[in-house]
Order: structure tokens, then sequence, then C-alpha cells
């Protein structure tokens, strides 16, 4: 196990070895960030165009599309437990998170069968976001256990650098295949499906599950359950799901920026690239500001950095508005996405590195659901400023919540207390 105490989650690394940097960009790290990336271009391909197709060219409410995007943002919460723990027990990483991918590869030829239907439309969106929940915990796992706990934010701001980079690709692509096809919506989904089936090419012949487990034997249900017992981690879990509960999604917010500046439509694909370049370019520093200052405070950051974009949606007339608030929210998640897995996994036995990971991003999904549910409603009731108003409160005091829970206590000072309950085991 790479560590014991509860602290190494959150302190300062030294980070002056030249070899600890070099393994944080080869093997695994690297191939996991390729797969990603292509991934990525194949999933925001189509995620740059639903927001399009469901409101302007279904007429779909705010309320309707709220319940599709949370059907879309939560779909992979519970296959995230199953992910993570079946990758745990039978030390089938590589194997789950594969079927993850393939899964979310094929159903992008699902939209074509879907065609209008909405209930069709929810249900290929479920099958999409469930390959994604089968995935993400595996995946995470095997970049934390590729590298050392000093050098985890790097690795994940490597990896979630990678990811982005597809991001920022993937609705430029879309916007391209769009206006070479005349605007016709199976021309991105097929391109799309053929991105998506290299990325899993990659993960066959590129990935390896990570060594140093011989020996260990399977870890129950029960054991797994413990991971919830009195600790720094469920201090990190109690930390980030109310934030989650208070974020506006990024299909919501693409949606506010086109209602309150009067954008064009057409303009909506290319919303993402801005968000996406700033993430790009913050994921690596940002990680390794992490793993040198202390990881909490860059979360706490990051999450300030969305509380500015509500504030700016909210005071915001002039088009410049609209660039702030896509680079603040782009720097929320290079802050945010890949530091928070840095800051839970080192607290984590490696036996069971997958389970708490998927602990953690199903709480963050179901509440990132609910979240999308609450905000139809509340622009439905509430109007714009009103309901922007109302998420800004949440994340203010949730935020208030998360600081004092990730830096009181013995949760940056003293002892990890996971062992006490059964939950690291042996060194």
């Amino acid at each position: 196990m790479y560590l014991s105490d509860a602290r190494a989650g959150d302190r300062p690394a030294d980070t002056s070895g030249g070899a600890a940097r070099l393994r944080v960009v080869t093997g695994n790290v690297l191939a996991l960030g390729m797969v990603s990336l292509l991934t990525d271009i194949s999933s925001e391909m189509v995620t740059a165009v639903l927001p399009l197709y469901f409101v302007f060219g279904l007429g779909m409410s705010t309320v309707q599309f709220g319940v599709l995007d949370g059907v879309y943002t939560g779909a992979t919460a519970v296959l995230r437990l199953v992910g993570g723990h079946v990758a745990d027990r039978f030390r089938w990483r590589k194997a789950v998170a594969g079927t993850g991918y393939g899964l979310s590869a094929v159903t992008k030829l699902g939209f074509l069968a879907a065609g209008r239907s909405v209930p069709l439309l929810g249900l290929v969106i479920g099958v999409d976001r469930a390959g994604k929940g089968l995935r993400t915990a595996p995946r995470d796992a095997m970049i934390s256990l590729s590298v050392p706990p000093e050098a985890q934010g790097r690795a994940f701001g490597v990896h979630r650098a990678l990811d982005t980079a597809g991001a920022l690709i993937g609705p430029l692509a879309a916007f391209g295949v769009l206006s070479l096809a005349l605007g016709t919506y199976d021309a991105v989904f097929v391109t799309s499906f053929c991105v998506a089936v290299l990325g899993v090419l990659v993960l066959v012949l590129f990935v390896r599950e990570p060594s140093g487990e011989v020996g260990r034997r399977a870890v129950s249900l029960r054991e797994a359950a413990r991971l919830l017992g009195p600790g720094p981690f469920r201090r990190v879990l109690a930390a980030v799901v109310p934030l989650s509960l208070a974020t506006i999604s990024d299909a919501f917010l693409y949606l506010l920026l086109l209602k309150r500046l009067d954008i064009a439509a057409s303009w909506l694909p290319l919303l993402p690239v801005a968000m996406s370049a700033a993430y790009l370019l913050a994921a690596v520093p940002f990680g390794r500001l992490a793993d040198r200052i202390g990881r909490t405070p860059v979360v706490i950051g990051g999450y300030g950095a969305l509380l500015a974009c509500y504030v700016l949606v909210i005071v915001g007339h002039h088009p410049a508005f609209l660039v702030a608030v896509l680079l603040l929210r782009g720097l929320g998640y290079a802050a945010t996405d890949g530091v928070v897995s840095a800051l839970a996994g080192p607290l984590l036995p490696e036996e069971q590195r997958a389970t708490g990971l998927a602990v953690v991003q199903t709480g963050q999904a179901l509440a990132a659901m609910a979240a999308s549910w609450a905000f139809g409603v509340l622009w439905s009731g509430l109007g714009l400023e009103g309901a922007v108003g109302v998420m800004a409160a949440a994340l203010a005091a949730a935020l208030a919540l998360a600081a004092f829970l990730l830096s009181g206590g013995n949760f940056r000072s003293g002892k990890s207390r996971q062992n006490l309950n059964g939950v690291t085991g042996g060194t």
C-alpha cells in the first residue's frame, strides 16, 4: 500500500525527483490518456449537438431537457459502484474499463435508430452513460496504482489534459461534420462511432493491469462497505457530494449563455471549445500545484471559480462575459475533476482503490442528476436569474461545508483512523 497516513492524500509532496516525473507521463497514464482523448472526441461530438437537437430541433421544455440531462449525468451512478467493485474483487480493471468503453462506442449508432423518439433517446443516453459508469472508476484506479502517492496530482493532470484535448477537438469535429453534411446529424453519430472504436483498440493493445497485487485476496462487499466508516475518506465524500448538488450542468450553462446573450443557436456546438481550452492548459499545472501545496485548496478554488461563473451569468449582458464564463468553468474543471480523485485515491487501500473511487464518483453523479432535474424546474418556475441565484446560494453553502470538512481535525493532521475500521489492512 502506498500510505497509511491520512494527510498523505492532501499533503504537499517532494516534486524534485526527475525519475518520479518521468513515471507520471509514461506507461499506463499516457496510454489511458490516449484512450480518453479518442473517447472524448467521440462523446463530445454527440454532446455538442444534443442540446441543439433536443431544445431547438425537438422543441423540448426546460423541464423535459432537465430530465434527459439528468439521465445523461446520473445514469452512470449505480454501475460506477458495480464496475468498481467487480474490478477490485476479480482484479479485472482493464476488462471492466474496456467493457464500458465498448458499450459507449456501440451506443453512438443507437442515436440513428432512436430518431426523434424521446423515450428511445433517453434509453440510448442511459446505456451510453452506463458505459461511462463502468469504465471511470477502474480507469482512475489504474492511473492511481500506476504512480506513487506524491505524484497523484500530476498523473491525473496529465490524463485529464489528454482527455480534455479530446473534449476540445470533439465539438470542432461535430461543427465540421455538420457543415460538410449540410446539418445531417447521422453523419456526426457515424463519425463518433468510428473514433470511439479506435479508443477501444488503444486500450486493448497498450494498457496493462497495474502490478503489485499478487497474492491479495478478493475483497468482500462487507469490507467495501467499511470504506464509509469514520475517517478522512468519508469526509472527502461528504464534502464533494453537496458541491455536485449545487452544480449547473454544462448543457444548461450553454443554454443559459444563449438565452442571456442572445447568441444564434447554430453556434452552440462551439461553446465547449473555450472551456475545454482552459481546462487543457490548466490541468497539468493545477495537478502539480495540488501535489505541491495540497489538494484541498485547489479543489476549493475550482468550485470558487464555478461560483464566479454563476455571478457572471446573472450580471453579464456583454459578449465578453461569454468568454469569461467559459474560461472560468474550464479552470474549475481543471482544479477539481482529476484532483478530487488524486485527493481520495491515496486514502484507499490498493485492493479497494477502484471501489472507493466509484463511491465518490457515484455520489457526485447522483447529486449532479438531482441538480439537473432541480435546475430545470427552478428555471421554469423562477426564470433564469432566479434559478441561477438559488444555485449560487447553494454552492456558497456547500463551499463553506467543504472547506470545514477538508481542513479540520485529523484530515489534515494526525494519523488515519481508517485502520481502526479494518479498511486499510496491511502495508
